[in-house]
């Protein structure tokens, strides 16, 4: 029996189910980060981890086809690095964002807002993909929930300089790593899901430095969703583990509940390679 691989892997995790030709799932395996430009060493071991418990779930077999969605796919030579270090014959790599588009949307035109470690941006239309974002931490994730950590930890060092008020909440973080060296400290050896850890406490947060940073969050996320809109707008479907917040705080368009998961996409997309 052919067996196929989906993967969908993210800063904070790594999801994979074995299916077979007709889709239906037999197997799923879970392990942790899979970003493939920030941790290509953590994120190929935490593939093949998932890879092999979903198999193993399944009943064992060989798999026929793979495809991955990613974060980090869209670093030049990442995902080229990925192929020699995995084991299957038919394998396509992909962004995550592809493979949640794919899964939320099927083959129906929206708009994906995908927004959890990092945030993506995708519209499909007429069968066309166009994607913008995606770029990491360094350069980009607005919205994300590494982004909220890092500018709440931002405001916190602009609050001791005396830029701003130092308010309850930048007290708080400030006592909680001990001073403003220790924020430093923490920022050079921290990964996108250490700064998104403190994501939950600023959106459920009404100190004036939490509210600024989710209001700029927000406007980011808006302006996304705009550039990306048609002149006949598209309803927007928001994923991951801060989707639901954000779409709360953005109801200037129609909102389309996901018809599948990301996983569900790269099942698809499997099944299609082959």
């Amino acid at each position: 029996m052919a067996l196929y691989l989906g993967i969908d892997g993210g800063g904070t995790g790594c999801r994979a189910a074995v299916a077979d030709a007709a889709g239906t799932v037999l197997g799923r395996g879970e392990a942790g980060p899979a970003n493939i430009a920030s941790d290509p060493a953590t994120a190929t071991a935490n593939i093949l981890a998932a890879s092999e418990a979903a198999l193993s779930a399944a009943g064992g077999g060989r798999i026929h086809s793979a495809a991955l969605g990613l974060a980090g796919a869209n670093a030049a030579g990442a995902a080229h690095h990925l192929h020699r270090s995995l084991p299957f014959s038919r394998l396509r790599v992909v962004t995550d964002a592809v493979t949640a588009v794919k899964g939320a949307l099927g083959p129906h035109d929206g708009i994906v807002a995908a927004l959890g470690t990092g945030s993506v941006f995708a519209r499909q239309q007429n069968g066309t993909l166009t994607q913008i974002g995606g770029y990491g931490l360094a350069l980009g994730d607005e919205g994300s929930g590494a982004w909220l950590g890092r500018a709440l930890l931002s405001a916190t060092l602009r609050a001791l300089d005396g830029f701003t008020p130092v308010t309850p909440l930048l007290g708080q973080i400030l006592q909680d790593h001990g001073s403003a060296e220790a924020i430093v400290a923490f920022s050079l050896s921290a990964r996108p899901a250490d700064f998104a850890t403190l994501a939950p406490r600023i959106l459920s947060s009404t100190d004036p430095a939490a509210v600024a940073v989710v209001a700029q969050a927000t406007a980011d996320i808006a302006a996304s969703i705009t550039l990306l809109q048609p002149d006949s707008p598209l309803p927007v479907t928001f994923l991951g583990g801060l989707g639901p917040a954000f779409a709360a705080r953005l109801p200037l368009w129609p909102h389309a509940p996901a018809r599948g998961t990301a996983l569900d996409g790269a099942l698809l997309l499997a099944r299609e390679a082959a």
